[in-house]
């Protein structure tokens, strides 16, 4: 996790608005114009700023450019492929013997980063999302500006460097711990099962840590931009400064994997001995909706399952039929027989946070596609209207859809449809559980979204906790509009019977009186809406 999300509905980007003095078109490039586009292209040097092509040069040069977006779209998880096995698979033999091989240091070298380079040619580096210059407001970026003005300071402990007090200052709680032993992250070369990445995270906030690392890995979610990742290098200083990542994350935290935005994934790995996965066996990533058989692997897991089997607390053989055996690892209450648990702040990798980061990650991606699709397709409606003389504030066909449909898909995970259902009571072993649950709003019956079942399903109420988060409540008004009119409609009425069942018939009447009554008293928006909506109903 610290070390993400990606929207395009065009082929072409739209990375520039138009210049003061003429209306362009999304995708077009202006005559004798050097802009992001071709730049990222790699089109400077082609078509420098002084050249003049006659129209049909430009009409040549814009579809090349129009070419080039739409196969980069296609390939992109091809890219990414590509990036992996290089990296993963040949990296080290090649390395290894640099110095009889030059040449295909030389090669190697340069193809990782022609892989690297074509898998950031993200659209939301330019208008108007600006993921890379706009203004950051997350929790890190505020703890830094209070360390800046003196207003916070962190304290130094000889066996975990900044990590508790980085916790402390985040507010950020030592049960939620969790242990990856897979070789999935930044820090991958410190990684083994027995030395895993500890983790740590609250609802906006995600903390990693490995012994004797070089830095400590934070990333944080900015209500308008989505995962932000930093390193807190784990040297003593007065000035500690948390330093944003400019790229090296988002190969892995920019992908379809991550909903096409910056954001955060969980994912279930077949680790070998070193911790290095089995790509060739696949990966896993991991959500709510996952089978339980399928989630974990890579990961340290104390808590108590009953029956069910997960792929955690095991080392997988390279072998397709039955890469692990799952039963030695199941309901673990200590790691002890495992690992020494002593370098850390606990002694345990919790199931019920475990749980609860599989869900929450994928949550934030989809809070935070929500949000640029709204704003992209505001900005294209934008362009669209000032090219075509029409009113400023005319919203067309295609951006309903496109709100409408991000919208649904946000509805739908926000209420847990597809949730994967318990077949035997889950249980952790630390006290994160019950700290979770006492944070968050409650209503006049003492109901929470934060309330946990664990019998056959996660939580009590089937409705998101981050529904409360700043990350939502910041998505553009038409999308609040679309999603607070869509929750209103669904929980007010059973699903109608259309010959498909409703990716919400998992509520029962129950579910869905306690959840509208629970937002109702604590979300203040629900209620403006559902009034609105009772209001207006003959």
């Amino acid at each position: 996790m610290p070390c993400g999300l990606y929207i395009s509905s065009h082929l072409a980007p739209r990375d520039e608005l138009a210049s003061s003095t003429s209306t362009q078109l999304p995708g077009i490039v202006p005559r004798g114009e050097i802009t992001p586009t071709t730049k990222r292209f790699g089109l400077s040097s082609v078509v420098p700023q002084s050249a003049h092509l006659d129209g049909a040069g430009w009409l040549l040069f814009n579809g090349f450019a129009a070419v080039w977006s739409a196969c980069r779209l296609m390939y992109k998880q091809q890219v990414h492929a590509v990036y992996y096995f290089f990296r993963f698979r040949i990296q080290r033999q090649v390395f290894s013997v640099r110095k009889s091989r030059p040449l295909s240091v030389l090669f190697v070298f340069c193809l990782l980063t022609l892989c690297r380079a074509a898998s950031a040619q993200l659209e939301f580096e330019g208008a108007p999302l600006n993921y890379d210059s706009a203004a950051v407001d997350d929790p890190v970026a505020r703890l830094q500006q209070k360390l800046d003005n003196g207003d916070a300071s962190l304290s130094w402990d000889d066996k975990h460097g900044w990590l508790p007090s980085v916790l402390e200052q985040l507010r950020v709680s030592q049960s939620s711990q969790v242990l990856v032993f897979s070789k999935t992250s930044l820090q991958l070369r410190r990684i083994m099962p027995g030395r895993p990445r500890a983790l740590y995270y609250n609802d906006d906030t995600y903390i990693g840590w490995v012994q004797r690392g070089d830095v400590v890995e934070v990333s944080a979610v900015d209500p308008n931009l989505g995962a932000i990742f930093y390193t807190l290098k784990q040297q003593i200083t007065e000035s500690p400064q948390f330093v944003r990542d400019r790229g090296q994350c988002l190969i892995c935290h920019a992908s379809s994997r991550t909903k096409g935005v910056p954001g955060h994934l969980v994912r279930s790995v077949y680790p070998s001995r070193d911790g290095q996965p089995h790509f060739g066996l696949g990966t896993i990533t991991t959500d709510h909706s996952t089978p339980f058989d399928k989630r974990f692997g890579g990961w340290y897991v104390t808590g108590t399952h009953g029956d069910m089997r997960h792929l955690g607390n095991a080392i997988a053989d390279d072998n397709r039929k039955d890469p692990i055996d799952s039963e030695p690892g199941a309901n673990l209450e200590s790691l002890g027989q495992l690992l020494r648990t002593s370098p850390y702040l606990k002694p345990g990798s919790d199931l019920v946070s475990l749980m609860v980061l599989e869900h929450q990650s994928q949550m934030h991606n989809l809070i935070t596609r929500a949000s640029f699709e709204t704003r992209r397709a505001n900005y294209h409606d934008a362009v669209m209207n000032a090219a075509l003389k029409r009113s400023e504030d005319y919203s067309s066909e295609s951006t309903g859809r496109r709100i409408s449909s991000a919208a649904e898909k946000l509805i739908e995970y926000l209420l847990f449809s597809d949730e994967f259902q318990l077949k035997s009571p889950v249980a952790g072993t630390s006290d994160f559980a019950s700290e979770f649950s006492s944070r968050g709003p409650r209503d006049g019956q003492g109901r929470s979204l934060r309330d946990f079942d664990l019998q056959t399903r996660l939580f009590r109420y089937p409705c998101s906790f981050l529904i409360y988060s700043e990350a939502f409540d910041a998505m553009p008004q038409p999308m609040l509009d679309a999603v607070y009119s869509r929750l209103v409609e669904i929980l007010a009425v059973a699903p109608k019977s259309t010959g498909e069942e409703s990716p919400f018939a998992h509520l029962s009447e129950s579910d869905r009186n306690a959840i509208r009554e629970i937002l109702t008293e604590t979300k203040p928006a629900f209620r403006e809406r559902l009034a609105a909506i009772s209001n207006a109903t003959p």
